[in-house]
């Protein structure tokens, strides 16, 4: 069997189409055979069925396709190639190859087949392994060889196979081939070679419109506004007509800027050469108005397409969510589904995305469902917004078990899976995640590190918050205003104040968030005059404060007992700012109120606010009253707390028996437990931490589980001494057990912090300072005691309660007293 291309003219087997094949099943009919067809050696009977053949592949009916091809009497090289392509196109490349390498005979078109079936299947490697072969084997490429190599080197790993192909199309004379030069022209400007690209592209002696639109994609591609404009241009001049890759390109271009006007004169240019309805540059269209906010415009150009294939309904979906009209994108998502389009290819990401967002478990638990349905669910970006979705939507259970049989997980379920163990209090569990997640070399992103720092922060580590810092720093994130107020937030809460102001100094953009994150840390730690002065500086630099500034200025207030300037603060939210104050700046001005005292300016305050009071306000009125002896508002504000079957809290139940019980009602008092017997409201046990070496130890009150506890215990009855000799007295109202004065006296020196601050003191270096970490407010008695411990040992000890910092140096804290 010799070449089909020598013996076979194209035009000779034109003759024969046009004279003796009359369909699939017919026969040769009897007609005289052209003398030309005679010459040349053509075989009419080989022809016949190679057509037939040709239909049956075209019609992907492979295995009918294959059942003729052992039928047939005689084949040529023709014959063979068709059944190798036929086998590319149904993915079998065993049979191909098995076939291929059968052959008796191989051209130039048998080689291209078999390469352009590895690419197809990306196996680039043994593509261009084949090629090689062929090479040795002494059949020569042609131009189709050629276009087939580089159409499948398309990245920046595959520029030496394309600079090695560019010197074989020198060598064997295809340097003057329009087709191949365009494929080479296209492969520069895919692996990131566009000098290379422009050179071939200036040095061509004929271009085609393919030519300008492989240049100017490419120029798009890596954002060369200027370039791919003037080439456009060019091309324009010379009557060469776009293509829909040309406008899909430009479109793409414009998405990445702010000029919509460019967008719109190429959509103007798109409808004056008809390709407006070229579902290529329809859809490119689609894109560009979403992505510019004009998704009205999209949704119109939508409606008005003739053709509608599924990235149309995935680009106007994400549009949709994009710009925030979640229950627009979730109604088109679901006019989707009764389409007949590939559901494979469905934006299910987009969807799980969207539920996240809204935290619609309905909405992300019928979208997992279908997904599962068509086995979207291994796809890595599916698998990941299942995560997220659940996770957000804090359903840890599912988040955990989906997460757990990730094939492939990118830094957004880590980040999902770490954010919801912060949420939930599992502070070392998040950490430990993050660890995980290094060790399997996935890099966070912002989000990752807000969590993490987050972590860090409330387990007040400032030595790893410093290490996370450092990666920040590395990964090329400190620049980033979002990382930036992440980390001023983790030093304040780290009680680190120089350090958190250093990095704020260093930020090179500043925005409110910026701002906020440091007025709030002054608060935090008991600085007012700070907090008010970064505030005035949040102004003078040209910005407005926001509902969070004004919080954080209210709060500061608060632990200052600053009244007057609290209630100017509040009254300039609205009069100055036009601000409306929240549920959260009524509940601060309401404890600035009750705690100076005011409590008919609080009661004023209640009744005016255009919501009703929550177990915020009232536990706030409800500590004010215990600590100004004021029991009737004490029985109003608990008899309020008790009416709420939300209430698990057992603080308000507490704060009320304490209150009978200070008053020598212990009777009372002990029916206000038993209602929370009855109720099942458990109180919430108190707790402190510190971190030592890189390790959390904690502590609960009158705790014996610490390996060093009789060293802790030795430590503490030897500061109770020196503590006596300063003229510390223990204040017995906070333990209110109906016991004698001796046994309360012995509860207090084993409460929590202080456990955690003795153990501090014997682990660490003598005159290093001390940050504790307590889950409540601390009590009256070790606030006093801490202060005389603090001028005792000489140090400086960092107490973070649920309320605020406090700082003691030498025998005073710096909330002065008042907190």
């Amino acid at each position: 069997m010799g070449s089909s291309r020598a013996k076979n003219p194209w035009g000779v087997i034109r003759i024969f189409s046009k004279r003796f094949y009359c369909g699939f099943s017919e026969r040769i009919v009897d007609v005289p055979v052209d003398a030309r067809i005679v010459k040349t050696g053509f075989d009419p009977e080989i022809a016949r069925f190679n057509f037939q053949l040709k239909d049956l592949i075209r019609a992907n009916q492979i295995t009918k396709a294959r059942q003729l091809f052992d039928e047939m009497p005689y084949r040529n090289t023709s014959s063979v190639n068709m059944m190798v392509s036929g086998y590319v196109k149904s993915r079998n490349l065993f049979r191909a190859r098995e076939l291929f390498d059968s052959m008796f005979s191989r051209n130039e078109v048998s080689w291209t087949i078999m390469i352009g079936g590895y690419f197809q299947n990306n196996q680039p490697k043994k593509a261009f392994n084949l090629y090689t072969e062929m090479c040795r084997s002494g059949v020569k490429p042609d131009h189709i060889t050629f276009a087939t190599l580089l159409s499948g080197f398309d990245d920046t790993t595959t520029l030496k196979e394309v600079l090695q192909i560019h010197s074989h199309i020198i060598r064997f004379g295809f340097s003057a081939s329009l087709i191949v030069f365009n494929s080479l022209v296209d492969s520069y400007c895919k692996t990131c070679c566009l000098d290379i690209a422009s050179q071939l592209f200036s040095e061509m002696p004929t271009k085609d419109s393919v030519s300008f639109n492989v240049m100017i994609t490419g120029y798009t591609k890596y954002g060369f506004r200027e370039e791919a404009l003037k080439l456009f241009m060019q091309m324009r001049n010379m009557d060469f007509q776009p293509s829909g890759f040309t406008f899909a390109a430009m479109l793409g271009m414009s998405v990445g800027s702010e000029d919509v006007i460019f967008g719109q004169q190429i959509h103007g240019l798109a409808i004056k050469t008809s390709y407006v309805w070229d579902i290529f540059v329809a859809n490119a269209l689609l894109d560009f108005y979403s992505k510019h906010d004009y998704i009205d415009l999209a949704k119109n150009l939508f409606d008005e397409m003739p053709e509608l294939d599924g990235v149309s309904y995935n680009i106007i979906i994400t549009g949709y969510a994009w710009n925030g009209q979640y229950e627009k994108s979730f109604d088109l998502f679901k006019r989707l589904q009764g389409t007949s389009f590939d559901r494979k290819n469905f934006p299910f990401a987009t969807m799980l995305s969207v539920a996240a967002i809204e935290q619609n478990l309905s909405m992300g638990r019928q979208t997992h469902a279908q997904a599962v349905v068509t086995t979207a669910v291994s796809e890595v970006q599916v698998g990941n917004a299942l995560v997220d979705m659940y996770a957000k939507c804090e359903k840890f259970e599912d988040a955990n078990r989906i997460f757990a049989n990730l094939a492939y997980r990118n830094s957004v379920p880590w980040t999902a899976i770490i954010s919801i163990y912060v949420q939930k209090g599992f502070h070392e569990e998040a950490l430990k995640m993050f660890k995980e997640m290094n060790r399997e070399n996935v890099h966070g992103d912002q989000a990752t590190f807000a969590s993490t720092l987050k972590a860090s922060a409330n387990l007040a580590s400032l030595s790893l918050g410093k290490q996370l810092h450092s990666s920040v720093i590395r990964l090329g994130l400190l620049s980033s205003v979002f990382s930036g107020s992440v980390l001023v937030d983790m030093y304040a809460n780290c009680g680190s104040m120089k350090d958190a102001i250093e990095v704020f100094k260093e930020m090179p953009d500043r925005n409110i968030v910026c701002w906020n994150a440091l007025i709030s840390a002054y608060a935090q730690n008991g600085d007012a005059e700070a907090t008010f002065s970064s505030f005035v500086d949040m102004i003078e630099s040209g910005l407005y404060p926001d509902s969070v500034s004004f919080l954080s200025v209210l709060t500061a207030c608060s632990h200052r007992g600053l009244v007057e300037k609290a209630l100017w603060y509040f009254n300039s939210m609205t009069q100055v700012y036009n601000l409306d104050p929240r549920r959260k700046h009524y509940a601060t001005m309401i404890d600035v109120l009750c705690r100076s005292g005011r409590f008919n300016e609080a009661e004023s305050l209640i009744s005016e606010m255009p919501f009703e009071p929550d177990e915020v306000m009232w536990s706030s009125v409800l500590n004010s009253c215990r600590i100004h002896k004021n029991q009737d508002l004490a029985k109003k504000a608990a008899d309020q707390l008790f009416k709420m079957d939300a209430l698990r809290d057992a603080a308000a139940y507490v704060n009320m028996s304490n209150i009978y019980a200070e008053a020598g009602k212990w009777e009372n008092a002990a029916k206000v437990k038993k209602a929370m017997r009855e109720r099942g409201v458990k109180k919430v046990t108190a707790y402190s931490w510190v971190e030592i070496d890189h390790r959390v130890h904690v502590f609960t009150a009158n705790d014996r589980t610490h390996p060093q506890t009789e060293q802790i215990r030795r430590k503490i009855n030897s500061l109770v001494e020196l503590m006596d000799k300063e003229g510390y007295k223990p204040d017995t109202s906070c333990t209110l057990q109906n016991v004698d004065e001796e046994m309360k006296i012995e509860s207090l020196k084993y409460h929590s912090e202080r456990l955690a601050i003795v153990f501090a003191l014997i682990n660490t270096p003598e005159g290093s300072p001390i940050i504790i970490m307590k889950n409540l407010r601390a009590c009256v008695d070790c606030h006093a005691a801490i202060k005389v411990i603090s001028k005792i040992v000489g140090r400086e000890i960092t107490v973070r309660d649920s309320s605020r910092f406090h700082h003691f140096r030498d025998g005073s804290c710096s909330c002065e007293d008042y907190w």
